[in-house]
């Protein structure tokens, strides 16, 4: 298995990132050592807070219960007791203005239902991951869509509202990137100022392997830009 220690630190350089890279895997059973979450959270998304400030553990179908759009993204059915719950938070989402009924089966999901969830910071993870998130910076992360683009991936596709969706979108498109919505903004305490992308795992080398060129290379036209700006601008 790759050193996933050293490449967190290299990604966590690369973008000078504030928050732990989180690493997530869809298994049909717990990764050995791996323990199941403990209490409940009211969202999906809060389960990438856990990782990223250090814990591993992974979650059943039925600890995403409480996000009811969070299981739609995930393929997760909830149970018939709790099913009005996802038609009433549209419902509010649609009331609102915040979302119109029509947009809903264009949401992306995953494929498949995940029997087991794994959550761990990158550097912590035990198995490989299906998906690495980031979080960071608009200057930060254009660094990794131009890697991306680099490694010839498909063009990286920008969501906003719901941000989970953005997982099942990487899976099937290499990398993609939420805006974060209010919901994982108060869940998550994300910073105004940061958004996510979300990088699959069968892409994650490729994108990793174009990093440094396009550090450097951003380094280099910075200078070239600076330099221009000062010999150029009148005001």
């Amino acid at each position: 298995m790759r050193e996933y220690a050293h490449i967190e630190k290299e990604l966590t350089d690369a973008l000078q990132l504030a928050s732990r890279p989180v690493a997530i895997a869809f298994r049909d059973s717990p990764p050995p050592g791996v323990a199941l979450i403990d209490g409940t959270q009211p969202s999906g998304c809060s389960f990438w807070r856990l990782a990223a400030a250090g814990r591993t553990f992974y979650t059943v179908p039925s600890d995403h219960y409480n996000c009811p759009v969070g299981s739609y993204t995930h393929n997760i059915a909830l149970p018939k007791e709790r099913e009005a719950e996802l038609s009433g938070t549209l419902s509010l989402m649609v009331k609102v203005g915040y979302l119109r009924m029509d947009e809903v089966p264009g949401i992306p999901q995953l494929r498949t239902t995940p029997k087991v969830t794994m959550y761990a910071p990158l550097g912590e993870t035990p198995i490989d991951p299906d998906a690495v998130l980031v979080s960071g910076t608009p200057g930060s992360l254009m660094v990794l869509h131009e890697a991306a683009a680099r490694a010839a991936q498909a063009p990286v596709s920008l969501f906003g509202r719901p941000t989970c969706m953005a997982i099942p979108a990487a899976l099937s498109s290499g990398i993609a990137s939420s805006l974060g919505c209010i919901g994982n903004r108060v869940y998550t305490g994300l910073a105004d100022a940061e958004f996510y992308s979300v990088i699959a795992g069968t892409v994650f080398d490729k994108v990793r392997a174009e990093l440094q060129t396009i550090v450097a290379a951003n380094g280099a036209l910075k200078e070239y830009h600076s330099g221009r700006r000062l010999m150029l601008a009148t005001s």
